[in-house]
C-alpha cells in the first residue's frame, strides 16, 4: 500500500493514499460488513408464513404468538400471573392489559411489547 503520512506538530495526523487503493479499502469494508450482517441476521429468529399471515390478516397477536410458541392459556396465565379468563377476555379482544401486564406477557412469549399491540 502507497500512503503518505502528513505530520502536524511532530506526530502523524493524516494518512493519504492514491484513490484506487480507498476505493479497494472501501469495498474491502463492505463486504467485512456484508459478511457481519449476515451472520448477525442467521442468530435472529424467523417465522413461518403462517404465522405471518395470521398477524397480516388482523388476528389477535396475542393469541397468534401464545399458539406459536405452544403455550396454553392456563401455562401463559401461570407464567404471568393473571388468570386464564383475563387472557381469554384479552385475546376475545374485551381487556386491555396494563403495561405491567403487557411486559409480562412479552417476557414470557420471547417477544417484544409492540408485538403484542393490534
Amino acid at each position: 500500500m502507497n500512503v503518505q503520512i502528513i505530520e502536524l506538530d511532530g506526530a502523524p495526523a493524516l494518512a493519504v493514499l492514491p484513490i484506487a487503493e480507498w476505493n479497494a479499502l472501501l469495498e474491502q469494508l463492505e463486504e467485512l460488513q456484508d459478511i457481519a450482517d449476515a451472520k448477525a441476521a442467521m442468530t435472529e429468529e424467523t417465522f413461518p408464513a403462517e404465522f405471518v399471515d395470521q398477524l397480516l390478516a388482523g388476528e389477535v397477536p396475542l393469541k397468534v404468538w401464545r399458539d406459536y410458541r405452544g403455550l396454553s392459556l392456563q401455562a401463559l396465565a401461570k407464567a404471568c400471573g393473571v388468570t386464564e379468563q383475563m387472557l381469554s377476555m384479552m385475546e376475545d379482544g374485551n381487556a386491555n392489559p396494563s403495561s405491567d401486564l403487557l411486559a409480562r406477557l412479552a417476557r414470557a412469549l420471547d417477544c417484544d411489547m409492540d408485538d403484542l399491540h393490534d
